[in-house]
């Protein structure tokens, strides 16, 4: 991607111009996403709520590069990602976003350490240095004494600590959540929650996050929502 293109979008995390995605099912196709527009600066907490089946998840999948948008164009962090070849776009997952889960997705024979450290053994960081950071990244979200346990062993607001230092570990710039708290209580999701703000005002990373729980979603930088394949903003 050359450096002009980067240069004229610093300024924003996101920005998206006029994106449409639809899904074909043999005759019937079924409008997603409808001409979507959308800019977001750095350093926020964003929240997107909508009905099941609005296309939140859809939008999430653009950004995270595991979807492509049918028309119009999608910067992230200056990453053009509409053009983008597929070595470019494995680097923007590696480096650029990480990716929260609202199952996790943790391996269950490896422990907390063991499964922080995996993205940087996977992107070539040295062992010892792999190790340094997963072990910054669970102390960051509270987890330092449990880091020798498998997530069978822990409960599912620990796993989903643990997911957080995983998609943090390596410095993102931003980090996508899909229901991040979907599976949590109250007292879990607060905790959670917390560490999103944090990434936020200490780690710099822009949190974008997709939610059903209305409070949640009222708790956001920018609070949008997605009805009709548009984007409201509350």
């Amino acid at each position: 991607m050359d450096d002009q293109k980067k240069e004229s979008f610093l300024n924003f995390a996101v920005k998206m111009e006029h994106i449409n995605k639809t899904f074909e099912q043999g005759d019937l196709i079924f409008p997603v996403l409808n001409d979507i527009s959308l800019e977001i600066t750095e350093k926020k907490l964003v929240t997107l709520m909508g009905p099941s089946g609005s296309g939140k998840s859809t939008l999430l999948n653009i950004l995270s590069a595991i979807e492509t948008a049918d028309s119009g164009t999608v910067e992230v962090f200056g990453n053009r990602l509409s053009e983008a070849t597929e070595k470019e776009l494995t680097i923007y997952r590696r480096k650029t976003i990480g990716i929260v889960f609202q199952f996790f997705h943790l391996f269950p024979y490896l422990s907390a350490l063991e499964n922080v450290t995996l993205p940087l053994y996977l992107s070539g960081t040295p062992k010892a240095i792999a190790k340094t950071k997963a072990m910054d990244a669970l102390s960051l979200v509270g987890l330092s004494h449990r880091q020798n346990f498998s997530p069978k062993e822990m409960s599912g607001g620990e796993n989903q600590r643990v997911s957080i230092a995983r998609a943090i570990v390596h410095q993102p710039k931003l980090l996508l959540a899909d229901e991040p708290t979907g599976n949590l209580d109250s007292v879990s999701s607060e905790k959670i929650m917390r560490l999103f703000e944090t990434c936020v005002k200490e780690l710099n990373i822009t949190v974008f996050l997709v939610t059903h729980n209305e409070q949640i979603g009222q708790s956001g930088d920018i609070n949008l929502h997605l009805l009709d394949g548009k984007i409201q903003t509350k």
